[in-house]
Order: structure tokens, then C-alpha cells, then sequence
């Protein structure tokens, strides 16, 4: 019998990013962030990254340097409600969960400040990051093999009669590396330019097949056991650079802090090893998908502000607003243009000095991108967000301190209908969720 092959937008299975911030941008690149949140306007190490201009206000010259590793586990999972799981007139649900860890996430910042100029750098996982696996597949492509089954063999053969067994892991990192220079230009204002070289690294492998259980496949020939066969293994990268532009305002007990990014004109380029499916569907699925293909996916450009006050000497906070221009960064088939608007990010931080060795730190984040129905699809979806933050700081001598924190967030799920889930003319719901939460740890030096 003839097999049936269909992959569909398995290609398009990579993992979203699993931190604080945009779809390919993480802004926690130091524990500092995950402790406190708001660091737009901090004048400390982790500003390589978060306030450059702010580092020409640093009390004294020298080196500062900051090394940090985090931990971030994600589950997401997807329920899906359709009459397809049993085509026997029933409308049924299925869950299906996917985990992305990722361990171990260094990132580094370095400063040197000798007078009024500045040099830092900052290197880091700043878009994407670990791994996303779902062992039981996802609906998409269930649902999928599930019509075409039934369209191919005429309803002869019912989800009751085989077996469908499906996974895929999919893996994205953007790799940065900053680097740019500060300028106190008076007693109250700084100003930054620099730039960021970002490399992607990422691809994704799968399987499914759908075999007849052993009752029903000993009655037909040999070849009626396997219906579907599908194996692909593709590894995509590319690099692109972004000028990065910044200020600084110091106002006696103000701090204000501001930040644009350009946007990373980034186009990631395929090498398939694996693609087990017809050529027919192969020019009209995955025509984008093959070997040396290039795909856009642009980070964003991003605007950041900041104003940080002093209420005591031992007690500061700090407000913040981010801003990504998601609608202007190129994403395969044009993604991007199905959204209502670019990501909005609030933040609010505060810390304490408890003692001269010992600050306290708490902070919030709040998230709202510009979802929409066809912007969400099984292989990559996103959910509006709030964050918590809290950690501390603890001098451990004169030139070593050490920074410690947990960053927790609660997703909002999204619910998605159709008409015609996932083109199979039968309707269906699918509810994504998410659940977040990361460990950071960051070793500061001064000298």
C-alpha cells in the first residue's frame, strides 16, 4: 500500500525564548536582573548590558568584572479539543506537555573605566536558549495524519485501529557578544555607542509514524502496517550585527537611564541531514526548508527607559519601560504582520541595604505582546506574562561580591479556535500555557 508522508510546519519547531524580555531577546543577562528587574538605570557591572552610559558614573576607575550562570526550566503545554481524535461523531481532549531546560546559561560583563571614558563588553545566550522537547508530539501534526488517513483510505481505517507515535525536539541560542564605549561629557550626563554581533545557532529533529495495531494489520498486506513515516533533521544558523546607542542623566537623587537597540537584520540558513518525505510535498511544504535556504528572523529593534530614585542611602527603585518593534523584524512568511503590536514591557525594582554587606532585592515585570489567532501556532507560541524577582547581594570582601536570586513568572493561557483545525475542515480549540521559573548566581570583582 502506498505510505502516507506529511511533515508539514514540523520545520518551524524551534524554542522561544525562556527568559525575561521579547521572542529573540533575553534581558537577563546578570543575577543582578533577576533580583531586582528594573536595572535600565543601574550604575554597576551588569549596566554593560543593561544602562552602558550609566558605567561613566561608576565611583571609581579600575576593572569591573562580572561572571554569572543561570538555570531556567519551562513546561508548556498545549490542550487540544477536537472531533478528530475519534472521528466517531465525539468531540474529545488531548494534552500535550513539552519541557525546555536549560541547565547552565553563562553570561559575562567587563568594564574599564579610567576618568571620563568607558569601555565594557558583554557576552551572553541573548535570544532563545536550551532545548524544547515534546515526547508525545503535538496536535498539529497528529491532527494532520489523523484527516489525511482518513481521506486516503476512504474511512476504512478509524484512529481506533493504529497507533500514532510522535516527538520532537527543536533548540535555539543567540549568542552575543557587545562591545562599545562611554563618554562622561559633564557632571550629569553620559553618553554610549557600541554594537552587538549575534550568532544563531539552532535546528530541530523529529519523527512520527502511524502503524496499525497488530489485530488489524495481520489482515491486510504486509505493507498496510506503516501509514505514515516521517523523519527530518535540519540545523539552521546565521549572524548579523546591531549599533547600539545609549544615555545617561544623573540629578542628584535621580538616575535616568536610556537605551535603543537597532534592529539585527539576522537570516538563518538551513543544513538538512534528514528529510524522509515525497518530493511533491517537499516543494509544496517545505520548499523553504531546504538544504541552504535562508530564512529571516530578525531580533528586534528595542527601546528601553529608566528612571532610578534614591529615597534613603540605603534604599533605591527604580521604574522601567521596554519597547520592541516586533511589527519591523522579519520573520518566516511574514509572521510578524499578523501581530497587533510590538511588546510592552513594565518593570518596577527596589532594593535594601539590610546592612553594609548585605542588600535585599525585589522586583516586577509585567508583558504584553500583540498576539493574535494566527500568529500562535503549535510550533512556536507566546503568552502575556508577569514576572517576580527577588535575591540579594552580599559583599563577601572588599573587592568580591556576590549576587543571588530566583525569577518566577505566571503566564496568561491563550485560547485559539478554528473552523478548520490545522486545515482538516473539522473544528477545534487548542489552549496554550506556560510556566517559567529561573535560578541565577553572579560572582562580581572590582579592581
Amino acid at each position: 500500500m502506498k505510505k502516507i508522508w506529511l511533515l508539514g510546519a514540523m520545520a518551524l519547531f524551534v524554542s522561544n525564548a525562556t527568559f525575561a524580555g521579547d521572542y529573540l531577546t533575553n534581558t537577563n543577562q546578570n543575577a543582578a536582573f533577576l533580583r531586582m528587574i528594573a536595572r535600565g538605570a543601574s550604575i554597576d557591572v551588569d549596566g554593560a548590558y543593561s544602562n552602558p552610559a550609566g558605567l561613566s558614573f561608576l565611583p571609581k576607575d579600575g576593572f569591573y568584572l562580572s561572571l554569572t550562570g543561570q538555570s531556567a526550566f519551562q513546561k508548556r503545554s498545549i490542550s487540544a479539543t477536537t472531533p478528530l481524535w475519534t472521528l466517531g461523531g465525539k468531540t474529545t481532549t488531548r494534552e500535550f506537555e513539552g519541557k525546555a531546560s536549560a541547565p547552565i546559561i553563562p553570561s559575562f560583563q567587563g568594564v574599564y573605566k579610567k576618568g571620563d571614558w568607558t569601555i565594557s563588553t558583554n557576552f551572553g545566550i541573548t535570544g532563545g536558549g536550551g532545548k524544547a522537547s515534546f515526547n508525545q508530539g503535538l496536535p498539529l501534526f497528529n491532527s494532520m495524519i489523523t484527516h489525511l488517513i482518513d481521506q486516503v483510505y476512504k474511512k476504512k481505517i478509524h484512529p481506533d485501529m493504529y497507533d500514532i507515535n510522535s516527538a520532537m525536539d527543536g533548540k535555539q541560542y543567540i549568542f552575543g557578544l557587545q562591545l562599545g564605549l562611554s563618554y562622561r561629557i559633564a557632571d550629569w550626563v553620559s553618553v554610549y555607542a557600541g554594537g552587538r554581533m549575534n550568532y544563531f545557532s539552532g535546528g530541530y529533529e523529529g519523527f512520527l509514524t502511524a502503524a496499525l495495531y497488530d489485530k488489524y494489520w495481520q489482515s491486510f498486506p504486509d505493507n498496510y502496517r506503516t501509514l505514515a513515516d516521517i523523519k527530518l533533521k535540519c540545523d539552521q544558523s546565521g549572524w548579523g550585527i546591531a549599533p547600539i546607542l545609549g544615555t545617561d542623566f544623573k540629578f542628584n537623587k535621580f538616575n535616568i537611564g536610556m537605551k535603543y537597540e537597532f534592529k539585527t537584520n539576522l537570516n538563518i540558513e538551513n543544513k538538512t541531514g534528514e528529510m524522509e518525505v515525497n518530493p511533491e510535498i517537499i516543494e509544496s511544504k517545505l520548499g523553504a526548508y531546504k538544504e541552504g535556504v535562508n530564512t529571516p528572523s530578525d531580533v528586534p529593534a528595542m527601546f528601553s527607559a529608566a528612571v532610578g530614585y534614591e529615597f534613603l542611602p540605603t534604599l533605591r527603585a527604580t521604574v522601567e519601560y521596554h519597547f520592541f518593534d516586533d511589527l519591523n523584524a522579519g520573520m518566516a512568511d511574514d509572521r510578524q504582520k499578523t501581530l497587533s503590536h510590538g511588546t510592552h514591557e513594565i518593570l518596577v525594582g527596589a532594593e535594601w541595604d539590610a546592612t553594609e554587606n548585605l542588600t535585599f532585592s525585589g522586583g516586577f515585570q509585567n508583558t504584553d505582546y500583540g498576539l493574535s489567532d494566527k500568529f500562535q501556532t503549535d510550533t512556536s507560541f507566546s503568552c502575556d506574562s508577569y514576572s517576580l524577582g527577588f535575591g540579594a547581594r552580599v559583599d563577601l570582601t572588599k573587592g568580591w561580591s556576590m549576587d543571588v536570586a530566583y525569577f518566577w513568572t505566571k503566564y496568561k493561557d491563550y485560547t485559539k479556535t478554528s473552523a478548520s483545525y490545522n486545515g482538516t475542515g473539522y473544528s477545534g480549540t487548542d489552549v496554550y500555557s506556560r510556566s517559567n521559573k529561573v535560578f541565577g548566581l553572579s560572582l562580581n570583582y572590582q579592581f
